[in-house]
C-alpha cells in the first residue's frame, strides 16, 4: 500500500465536509457557500452546536468537535484561522451557558490541539481585556 498524502482542505472542500457532517443545516450551509460566506458557515455550525447544548446533547457535540478537528488537521491556513477564530473561540460561550459538568465533558471531548488553542485564547483575553 502506498502512502498517498492527504489533500489540503481548502474552503471549498471544507464546505463539502460540513454539508456532510451537519445534515440538519445542509441547506443553510449551501446558501452561505453560494454567497462565499465561510465565516457564516462556521457561525451556522456553532449555532447548531449551541442548540444541541441547550438540549444537553453533549456526546453529539463531542462528536462534532472531533469531526471539526479532522478538517482542521488537514486544512490550509485560511480554514485553520476560521476554525480557531470562530469555532474554538465559541467554546468560551459554551462554558458560560452550560452546567459545569457539561462543560467538563465538552472540554474532555476536545482534542488536545483544540484544548491548547482554547486555553491560549483564554490567557490572551485575560491579558488584553482582563476577562476570565
Amino acid at each position: 500500500m502506498t502512502n498517498v498524502p492527504m489533500q489540503t482542505i481548502n474552503q471549498k472542500i471544507a464546505v463539502e465536509y460540513l454539508k456532510f457532517f451537519y445534515p440538519p443545516i445542509r441547506k443553510e450551509i449551501s446558501q452561505l457557500s453560494v454567497q462565499n460566506n465561510f465565516a457564516g458557515i462556521m457561525q451556522a455550525t456553532i449555532n447548531y452546536l449551541k442548540n444541541l447544548l441547550s438540549e444537553s446533547k453533549i456526546n453529539i457535540i463531542g462528536h462534532h468537535i472531533k469531526l471539526m478537528e479532522g478538517i482542521y488537521s488537514n486544512a490550509d491556513s485560511y480554514v485553520k484561522d476560521m476554525i480557531e477564530n470562530l469555532f474554538i473561540r465559541s467554546f468560551g460561550s459554551f462554558k458560560k451557558h452550560t452546567k459545569i459538568q457539561h462543560w467538563n465533558l465538552i472540554f474532555q471531548y476536545m482534542p488536545a490541539q483544540f484544548q491548547e488553542i482554547y486555553l491560549n485564547q483564554e490567557k490572551q483575553d485575560q491579558l488584553f481585556f482582563g476577562k476570565k
